[in-house]
């Protein structure tokens, strides 16, 4: 075999065209000391805030605490396996998360490790972590509709597309089933899911995926857990992780809902850390930077403006309060960041009112911008209604004797309340709710027993899909408010109904 001098000549000349000298520096120190979740490196004098470390043994951290002759970081994982002396290597990276498709239908951490046991998450597409919120000109006010499927959140307490609304209230008032039910909802509508589970039981967040595989909701959701025996740094990096997730949706001008359940467990996160960190404590021990934690986090949901996309981000995050108390700290801080809240009462959730929403402290401050126009044209007064029923309530416990219109009003008040109890897991579509609304509000329950209210809405919407097909679709390709056509055959289909069932009940 002939060597040709010519080709050898041309393929050295293009080497030495293309080489660069690159010299890989990095910055190296060591681990003074270790334990809880946190390390103090000395040596990284040039380290970034929020850079991302290197630990022997592949264990990731982040530059928490910079200070005069050390470094404070919090571990990103399993704290033991690291030693007193170890090298720590900087990054000259922040902190990324993997996202796109390939996301959807998976359990994750905050670092985008799989938890499923499907393998790594096979994607070339990355976003930081903490990034920084939409400025004011890059946003549009929200008035496109999100729809949770909860008559008594759609009625009266509407989220819109882009909002971020607070459910808020003690344990075990069904606080993560109003999110789950809202995820479930978004079935076919092109919205991206994902759910944050903070500090939560292993075993509660897989009840809840199961609850979305069995109604087909993890094809477009995505789970980011950071439970009750992960180390405070992921709880505390969760939220934003999966808010950098669904951002990248929000930037490719779709919809995504994100669920952080919950954000007191993640301050409590923070709390320790920033202990540990000797950060001064102020109020009941949190640091004083927990408010701009919080902010930071939620004001990245919006509704973008049309020149950047027209994408939205809706968060509903969760606070859990102490028997009650909406003035503590942390419930305070998020109730003034967000666009309205959902208060549970616990006497109201025992009572079988479930949800057991509180009308008079629940509240949407974006209103009926983010409602459809038939729905807000039907539920307006219901509010008020529910309001006066309250006081009238109040008032007829006297045991003073009451006149035939007042008797009335309480009745219908009755039945109003009876209908806004919902089935776990049973989401319904807009015009069901508009149509059993209707119903109630305009007196054609009156005549149905206050024990038979919820066996008239189980047959009612059964019977109204098989026998008024054309008005239902109708309805649901009107985008206006009803006119006086829509309303005559809505009433003509409700008195067809009624007759039928008050004659079976007779029979």
């Amino acid at each position: 075999m002939k060597f040709k001098a010519d080709e050898i000549a041309s393929v050295i000349r293009k080497e030495i065209e293309q080489f660069e000298t690159q010299i890989d520096v990095r910055e190296v120190g060591r681990v003074v000391e270790v334990g809880d979740g946190i390390a103090r490196v000395y040596g990284l004098s040039g380290v970034m805030s929020g850079e991302m470390l290197e630990f022997p043994n592949g264990v990731k951290g982040l530059a928490f605490n910079l200070e005069e002759n050390s470094v404070g970081v919090i571990v990103l994982g399993d704290y033991l396996k690291i030693r007193e002396g170890d090298e720590v290597r900087g990054t000259g990276k922040l902190l990324q998360t993997p996202v796109g498709d390939a996301v959807l239908g998976r359990v994750l951490d905050p670092l985008g490790n799989p938890l499923d046991g499907r393998g790594p998450v096979l994607t070339s597409e990355f976003r930081f972590v903490e990034t920084a919120a939409p400025g004011v000109a890059d946003r549009q006010p929200v008035r496109e509709a999100l729809q949770t499927g909860i008559k008594a959140i759609d009625a009266m307490t509407p989220i819109g597309r882009g909002q971020r609304e607070l459910i808020i209230g003690d344990r075990k008032t069904g606080k993560t089933q109003i999110a789950v039910d809202a995820i479930l909802n978004q079935t076919g509508k092109g919205v991206k899911c994902f759910y944050v589970a903070v500090g939560q039981k292993d075993s509660t967040v897989a009840t809840v995926v199961e609850t979305f595989r069995r109604h087909g909701a993890m094809d477009y959701t995505t789970v980011i857990v950071a439970g009750a025996s992960s180390p405070a740094p992921l709880q505390y990096v969760a939220p934003y992780a999966g808010t950098a997730m669904a951002e990248y949706f929000m930037y490719k001008g779709e919809h995504a809902l994100i669920v952080y359940d919950d954000l007191s467990k993640q301050a409590a996160a923070y709390r320790q850390l920033s202990l540990l960190m000797r950060r001064p404590p102020g109020r009941e021990a949190y640091p004083g930077d927990v408010f701009y934690c919080h902010s930071r986090l939620l004001e990245r949901s919006a509704k973008l403006s049309d020149e950047l996309g027209g994408g939205s981000l809706t968060s509903l995050p969760i606070v859990e309060t102490q028997e009650g108390e909406v003035s503590a700290y942390i419930p305070t801080n998020v109730i003034s960041i967000t666009d309205g809240q959902i208060y549970l009462q616990p006497d109201l959730f025992f009572r079988g009112q479930r949800p057991a929403m509180n009308v008079g402290i629940s509240v949407s401050r974006v209103g009926g911008s983010a409602q459809i126009p038939a729905m807000k044209q039907v539920a307006g007064g219901l509010r008020l209604d529910l309001a006066a029923f309250r006081e009238l309530e109040a008032f007829a416990q006297l045991g003073s004797d009451l006149d035939a219109a007042t008797q009335a009003r309480l009745d219908r008040g009755y039945r109003v309340n009876r209908l806004l109890i919902q089935g776990v897991c049973q989401p319904l579509d807009e015009i069901d709710q508009i149509f059993v609304i209707y119903a109630v509000t305009r007196g054609f329950l009156d005549e149905v027993a206050i024990d038979d209210v919820r066996r008239w809405e189980s047959e009612f919407l059964p019977w109204l899909h098989a026998n008024k097909a054309e008005l239902w679709k109708r309805l649901k390709e009107l985008s206006g408010k009803l006119g006086d056509e829509e309303i005559a055959a809505m009433e003509a289909a409700l008195t067809d109904f009624n007759e039928l069932f008050l004659a079976k009940r007779t029979s």
